[in-house]
């Protein structure tokens, strides 16, 4: 665990003391940055909203980097001065499948679905993970660097 601010603790760091979940840590002026395990995602984001008031999902998204997937959670703490953070999990291509964030963050609805429509990650325990944008016989999943469209 990487201590912020110069080695002075940090929210982040006496969380991972408490709730036993490893995780690195990288901050900007922006931003801070947590990176965890996919095993240890649901259980991270869960404690942040009970302990840290990070109450609000703002978005997911994914990037795709070759031979794993990268995706990344927007949390904000409302009405609390908007303190925010985001959380990076990756995970390996061939086992795109991370636990939903929609029991914690109902907002992960949508989101979860379009990452599923169009980077083809899946997501465990979401109440509907169907396609989103589009039809439900296209084919591939247009949003993943080895997706190639008919005739290219």
């Amino acid at each position: 665990m990487e201590k912020l601010d110069h080695g002075r603790e940090t929210p982040w760091t006496k969380l991972a003391e408490d709730a036993g979940i490893e995780f690195t840590a990288v901050s900007d002026p922006f931003f801070t940055y947590l990176s965890v395990s996919p095993a240890a995602l649901h259980a991270l984001m869960g404690i942040l909203k009970q302990r840290l008031g990070m109450n609000y999902l703002a978005d997911i998204t994914a990037v795709d980097h070759g031979s794993e997937f990268e995706v990344v959670y927007h949390l904000y703490a409302i009405p609390d001065n908007g303190r925010r953070l985001a959380i990076k999990t990756r995970i390996a291509r061939e086992a795109a499948v991370l636990e939903s964030a929609f029991p914690l963050y109902p907002t992960a609805d949508w989101q979860e679905r379009e990452i599923y429509d169009l980077m083809g990650i899946s997501f465990s325990n979401h109440p509907n993970l169907a396609r989103v944008l589009l039809p439900d016989d296209f084919k591939g999943h247009p949003l993943r660097k080895d997706y190639r469209k008919e005739g290219g």
